[in-house]
């Protein structure tokens, strides 16, 4: 899968599409998934060009690694699901088409505020 710029998640990032922002730094933006799976269900993007995991793993900077990392650690706690201060919620990331990826731009996605149940079915 190769990076589109006109992805809905690129053009988020260049504020042409509005988002119902969470938390945004220098390495994420994190919003409001439009059409949530969970009582809580939030997205948390790297702002680099990375289609997937795999992508980032490979060419992503250390600073833009920890930066993501963190990031969700961050938008958990303001979100109140994280370990911390809730009580636990699942970070998802889904590579390329057989893994179910539909928008190619590296997202997590942030499942909490209730039971998430099984992981697969």
């Amino acid at each position: 899968m190769s990076y589109d710029d006109n992805n809905i998640f690129a053009k988020i990032l260049r504020e042409e599409i509005p988002c119902n922002k969470i938390y945004e730094d220098k390495f994420i933006l994190s919003f409001y998934d439009i059409n949530p799976q969970k009582k809580i269900h939030a997205l948390v993007i790297p702002k680099g060009k990375y289609t997937d995991l795999d992508d980032f793993s490979l060419n992503a900077s250390p600073e833009e690694m920890v930066g993501l990392l963190k990031g969700i650690n961050i938008v958990a706690k303001k979100l109140g699901i994280s370990t911390e201060v809730g009580m636990g919620y699942r970070a998802l990331a889904n590579i390329s088409e057989d893994g179910g990826q539909e928008v190619p731009h590296l997202h997590f996605h942030l499942f909490g505020g209730e039971k998430v149940g099984k992981m697969v079915e």
